[in-house]
């Protein structure tokens, strides 16, 4: 028996069904997530690079069906999460950042167009065919985020020696205001 996530075939086939698939695969098997994955840590010298990026497990469930049984329109729905190991964009060390999706999408053909169910994202078929893992890969991509950084600001190298306490946050120019009252003074002696 082979892994559904895998199988080749048509949104109606799998919402005809009812598929349900469970997910459960390592990063190392969704072959674009891992190359981007890859690339961005690739700007870390090599013994920084986490050993075990590509065993990050993702998880979760996909479920198929229809919107309305009269209409026909495919359906997936469902979620899934994973952890990948990124590059923080401030502190250019390594971290592990949670992506996390939740589809909602109305499989759809190139030629048709579906406007009423406002709840749905229209997911447009390039082929009649589809692979339930490529839909999960292209939606984790999706979710990564354009610029990586650290989600407690605490754990970032960048800001880790900064003093906050030096700075009036809430007057950014006091300092500027005060020079600017001293060489006034001079001036006026």
């Amino acid at each position: 028996m082979g892994n559904p996530l895998q199988d080749l075939r048509t949104a109606v086939e799998f919402a005809s069904v009812r598929q349900v698939i469970e997910i459960s695969e390592k990063i190392s098997s969704f072959d674009k997530l891992s190359e981007i994955v890859e690339a961005d840590l690739a700007a870390l010298e090599a013994d920084k690079i986490p050993s075990s990026w590509r065993d990050s497990i993702v998880c979760g469930e996909l479920q198929f069906g229809f919107i309305v049984e009269a209409d026909g329109i495919p359906t997936v729905t469902g979620s899934a999460s994973t952890t990948v190991d990124a590059v923080c964009q401030r502190c250019l060390e390594p971290f592990r950042q949670a992506l996390s999706i939740e589809p909602k999408l109305l499989l759809v053909g190139q030629q048709e167009a579906v406007d009423e169910f406002e709840d749905y994202e229209v997911w447009e078929l390039q082929e009649e065919a589809l692979r339930p893992q490529d839909i999960v890969e292209e939606l984790l991509i999706m979710a990564l985020p354009f610029s990586a950084t650290h989600d407690n600001i605490a754990d970032c190298k960048t800001f880790a020696s900064y003093d906050d306490s030096a700075t009036d946050l809430r007057r950014p120019f006091a300092a500027l205001a005060s020079q600017m009252k001293r060489n006034k003074k001079d001036l006026d002696e």
